[in-house]
């Protein structure tokens, strides 16, 4: 029954999108962040359903736009080279058959995002992108705040539709994901246009961040409490009455400590104690390993390189009586995982790829202040949506850049459709500053012509 449904639904959406084309993109965007094939018993997984959408809306996009609207930028030409090298080095793996595997889906996120600038090329068009975006990370969030209130979280159980480990339906990557989402939701309650922002958009935009703060509770991910400290720094940028805005959000903070769980305040409390904490101890010597090898290896090993590892590490046995045992426990491990997207592209893709990686990523969070200091001053109606979704796309960017730090997402492919939104809204608002330029010159020039020869 439940195939049926998504079937049906999915026909339907594909029904309608052979009227607005543009409609094939924002299904492939909502398939490749639900994955309905993941929550089907066997009609969608027996379709090859992402790659009939992707050319469907290639297809449209090549029938239906105007080409004339297409623009592209220097980050559009990285996102095109990271393709290239992620493919060179997937030749090279030291672990080809794994590499193999991951390359299947990594170039399938890097295509879409490199596709999605060049047909995000309206308003209506950026916006409808990063309200799908929300809409498809909110069915995860919305399951897991609840779960989480009705008392079901704990680390590595709490099950988002689906129980799988992997995507978004992974802990420590939703965290992250449903703080980013935050200053979207925060825009587009305020500046959307799909959805009129009403008292019911309003309303379910403030319940839907309260899921996303309830996320990093319910996974017990300390990734999700360092990206809720970030996105309380970055919005202090914003706020008029800064001393108030701390003394509220650190009385919050106070008052919501005898509500959490005693099991989430003793695994926040490992992030002081990180060389008694094994995965806090793997993490660091993993690292250790992949500087190691990627001075031997300049270009990298290519993907899931990591399952060649062999790290040794201590951990040290807090609380324990001297005559109990030994204070420091000897571990040794191997095949481990990065745990975090800077050493993830080091380790697989080399200084090169790092090089790309973060000229993409950091590239992105400076474009958006550029834009946002160029139109927050502005005061004509029309644009007074940009520095704010600029400014929000930004805070994504920051935070999924910390967050990053600690869980291997380099190649998610929802961050990459985040950076093809402001891809887009920056070619979109460059082209509308070049038409406007040249509006009064053509105005003039027609009615130079228009003048009859005297």
């Amino acid at each position: 029954m439940r195939d049926l449904f998504f079937v049906g639904y999915l026909g339907l959406l594909m029904l309608m999108a052979f009227k607005r084309p543009f409609l094939f993109t924002l299904t492939y965007a909502y398939v490749d962040i639900i994955a309905p094939q993941r929550l089907s018993y066997f009609l969608l997984n027996s379709i090859p359903l992402s790659l009939i959408l992707f050319a469907l809306a290639v297809l449209g996009f090549l029938i239906s736009d105007d080409k004339k609207n297409v623009r592209i930028s220097p980050r559009w030409g990285l996102l095109l080279l990271l393709l290239v090298y992620c493919a060179y080095t997937t030749t090279i793996a030291e672990e080809p058959i794994a590499a193999q595997t991951k390359w299947a889906w990594v170039w399938k996120a890097l295509v879409f995002a490199s596709f999605l600038p060049l047909i995000l090329n309206t308003r209506l068009r950026i916006e409808a992108l990063a309200l799908t975006m929300v809409l498809c990370a909110s069915a995860l969030v919305v399951t897991g705040g609840i779960k989480t209130m009705a008392g079901g979280g704990g680390y590595g159980v709490l099950v988002m539709l689906v129980d799988i480990n992997s995507g978004l339906y992974e802990g420590s990557i939703i965290s992250c994901v449903a703080i980013a989402i935050i200053p979207l939701i925060v825009w587009l309650a305020q500046h959307g246009t799909i959805f009129k922002p009403d008292w019911k958009v309003k309303l379910y935009a403030t319940a839907l961040v309260f899921a996303c703060l309830l996320i990093p509770v319910g996974t017990q991910a300390r990734t999700g409490l360092v990206c809720i400290g970030v996105l309380a720094i970055l919005s202090l940028r914003h706020v008029k009455y800064r001393f108030l805005y701390l003394a509220a959000a650190g009385l919050i903070a106070v008052s919501a400590i005898p509500f959490l769980p005693d099991s989430y305040t003793q695994r926040m409390g490992t992030i002081k104690k990180y060389d008694a904490d094994e995965s806090a101890s793997t993490r660091l010597a993993v690292w250790k390993w992949t500087w190691e090898y990627v001075k031997q290896n300049p270009i990298g090993g290519g993907f899931e390189v990591y399952l060649i590892n062999q790290v040794q590490y201590k951990i040290k046995n807090v609380g324990q009586a001297a005559d109990e045992g030994p204070e420091d426990k000897q571990v040794i491990d191997q095949a481990r995982a990065f745990h975090s997207s800077y050493f993830e592209m080091l380790g697989e893709q080399g200084f090169p790829g790092l090089f790309i990686w973060l000229l993409i990523h950091i590239g992105g969070a400076w474009r958006m202040e550029v834009i946002q200091r160029m139109y927050r001053k502005r005061n004509r109606e029309e644009e007074r949506w940009v520095a704010p979704l600029a400014t929000g796309l930004q805070n994504a960017q920051i935070i999924y850049m910390v967050g990053s730090l600690f869980v291997g997402i380099a190649f998610q492919p929802f961050f990459y459709m985040l950076t093809s939104t402001q891809l887009g809204l920056d070619t979109y608002l460059a082209r509308r500053r070049r038409e406007s330029l040249w509006r009064p010159i053509r105005k003039k020039r027609r009615q130079v012509e228009a003048e009859p020869a005297a």
